[in-house]
């Protein structure tokens, strides 16, 4: 028996008693991908991004172990729930435009001490004040850095459209801004270079391309280190943090010594997206069942639904795939589909009606998004039942 269809096993063993569609996450796995996160941060710490777990629980548990302080959020008014729920450091990864949010933010001491926002724009600072609605708290701001790769003078650029602050210039301009505006502080710097850290760098059946990507990878590494340790010399020295980094470059950004965190957080679940890196392996902690619900001839089984697509640029590689039994593909005419999957391949004789087949989702936290519930698995049993987000009634985005 192959480690999967042993996995298999044990999934169909502690799930026999519930009916499919429902959504696992294999505590071993996950324990064993968080501390794989730790060894390759070095000893800096790991802040856990929320997006990639969406789940109270979970984030609480890996919060519990050595080498992870804090959360990145994805939206304010997620920030606020956690930060009330009692995560005392929490990052919000993004901008907002949320003037109720931040009119809370600004009339509540323990959210405001709890809360830090983006910011890349002097326009984001005057939002903020005139969302302030009388709340006179201090707002802790944290400063983006434009991470993209620009080869050929700047004609070509690799690298997410996030933050338009490059230069050293132009991230001291914005912080002395923040200085003069009073009821608001300076105290960290971000950093995320996406395409290192979320592009895989080992695509099966492509090793031109593979080869490409770990050349581009290298040239950025060594461009970004040397502009980030530029940046924080011109804004502050004295920051409270300097955040950089994502699953896929932990050991990279950690070697940074202008770095004091790592943010990462899909590592734990380990979705399909990152099967295809060459600095590290990892299991996957969380898996999706969909139930067979016909049989339409030979080599052909279909489940209930399944076509949960994960964001970003539209491709085969944005959808689930199917993973236990081992050998079961899409037909190429349909693909995953919004009610119902058909699966080919020889392991589909061996399937009956109602049996569960196993998916992996693409993209980590967005799972969570389906389903109202985590089974968490540790060996052949369910040893506790948690809601996601969404159990809790938050759909943030």
């Amino acid at each position: 028996m192959t480690a999967r269809a042993a996995d298999r096993a044990r999934y169909d063993r502690a799930t026999a008693h519930l009916d499919a569609p429902l959504a696992i996450v294999d505590l071993e796995a996950f324990d064993d991908n968080a501390d794989d996160l730790v060894a390759r941060a070095g000893g800096k710490p790991i802040r856990v991004a929320s997006k990639s777990v969406r789940c109270r629980a979970l984030l609480e548990r890996v919060l519990a172990r050595p080498g992870f302080a804090g959360i990145m959020s994805f939206t304010l008014a997620e920030s606020l729930w956690l930060a009330r729920a009692g995560f005392d450091d929490v990052l919000l990864a993004y901008p907002s435009a949320d003037r109720a949010a931040f009119a809370e933010l600004a009339a509540d001491p323990k959210l405001a001490a709890a809360v830090t926002v983006m910011v890349d724009d002097h326009s984001q600072l005057e939002l903020i004040d005139a969302s302030r609605a009388g709340g006179r708290e201090e707002i802790r701001i944290c400063l983006e850095l434009d991470t993209s790769l620009r080869l050929l003078g700047g004609r070509v650029r690799i690298g997410a459209l996030r933050s338009p602050l490059r230069s050293p210039a132009q991230l001291a301009e914005l912080a002395r801004s923040v200085a003069r505006r009073p009821g608001f502080r300076l105290v960290g710097l971000m950093a995320y270079e996406g395409h290192v850290a979320g592009v895989g760098d080992a695509v099966a059946g492509r090793p031109l391309r593979s080869r490409a990507i770990r050349l581009m990878q290298a040239a950025a590494r060594k461009e970004l280190a040397v502009r980030r340790a530029e940046v924080v010399r011109a804004v502050a020295p004295e920051l409270e943090f300097v955040n950089g980094g994502g699953t896929g470059s932990v050991q990279h950004t950690a070697a940074e010594a202008a770095v004091t965190e790592i943010a990462a957080g899909s590592g734990l679940y380990v979705p399909r997206l990152f099967d295809n890196y060459t600095s590290f392996t990892a299991r996957p902690a969380a898996l999706f069942a969909q139930p067979v619900v016909r049989r339409p001839g030979v080599g052909v089984v279909t489940v209930l639904g399944g076509g949960y697509p994960a964001s970003g640029a539209a491709g085969a590689d944005r959808s689930p795939v199917p993973y236990l039994p081992e050998g079961l593909r899409y037909d190429a005419q349909e693909g995953a589909g919004e009610v119902q999957t058909p699966l080919l391949g020889s392991p589909a004789d061996d399937l009956l009606i109602g049996d569960k087949v196993w998916f992996r989702h693409a993209k980590a936290g967005e799972l969570c998004e389906r389903f109202d519930a985590l089974r968490l698995i540790e060996g052949d049993r369910i040893t506790a039942t948690v809601p996601t987000y969404r159990g809790e009634g938050k759909t943030f985005l």
